[in-house]
């Protein structure tokens, strides 16, 4: 069985420089071999400060096109959107923008999406974890978990908002490169079980373990 890579860090501001230095140099490496680079955003707190640090470190973001791997079902200006947190924290001049449009509804958003982005390879999925071990909207018992094709709504999720979008594990594994951004003691265990291996009940385990880079604080880590 593969192991991701481990990427150890002090604490959540080295987890962002990390995230940041290797999403900038996968994009700026994809375009010159593909001409072109596609990336999968999310969100949380960390993810916003490596999104700060990321910008200045591509000079300009032409044929760069951004994704998201979740959304929450909020208009764009909601302070529940990623799509605003991404464009408030990552300054990425001349780069292609693709939020999910939440504004048709969470089912007709999902099918929207997936007809935008079907035929896309992601370059790196940068995934974060919730303490239940979910990523992107994919959460522990829901079937989302399992399904196939390319995008999903999710109805009644357990962390608020309840309606969101999300790119299936079919789409986020098929990604060149996944970044699993993980902080804070409270993940501890979930992560020690993604370590382990894959379990169904554990959907961040399920990401594809032969190009997945965990990036981690000490605290997440748990020695």
């Amino acid at each position: 069985m593969s192991r991701p890579t481990i990427s150890r860090c002090a604490d959540p501001e080295e987890v962002a420089q990390r995230a940041a230095e290797v999403l900038a140099m996968t994009i700026d490496a994809a375009r010159t071999v593909h001409g072109e680079s596609h990336v999968a955003l999310s969100g949380g707190s960390t993810v916003g400060r490596a999104y700060e640090l990321l910008g200045p470190l591509l000079p300009e973001w032409s044929d760069v096109h951004l994704w998201y791997g979740d959304e929450r079902c909020v208009p764009h200006d909601d302070p529940e959107s990623t799509h605003l947190l991404a464009t408030t924290e990552l300054d990425a001049p001349g780069a292609v923008w693709h939020p999910v449009p939440t504004e048709l509804g969470c089912d007709a958003a999902a099918a929207a999406y997936a007809k935008e982005i079907e035929g896309v390879r992601l370059d790196v999925a940068l995934q974060g974890m919730g303490p239940d071990g979910h990523t992107a909207s994919l959460f522990p018992g829901f079937e989302h978990v399992r399904a196939s094709g390319t995008c999903v709504a999710v109805h009644h999720s357990p962390k608020p908002p309840p309606d969101r979008v999300t790119l299936t594990l079919d789409v986020l594994n098929t990604a060149r490169r996944i970044l699993l951004v993980v902080t804070g003691a409270d993940k501890a265990p979930m992560l020690a079980r993604v370590i382990d291996g894959p379990d169904p009940a554990v959907p961040a385990s399920l990401l594809a373990r032969d190009h997945l880079e965990i990036i981690a604080d000490e605290a997440a880590l748990g020695g």
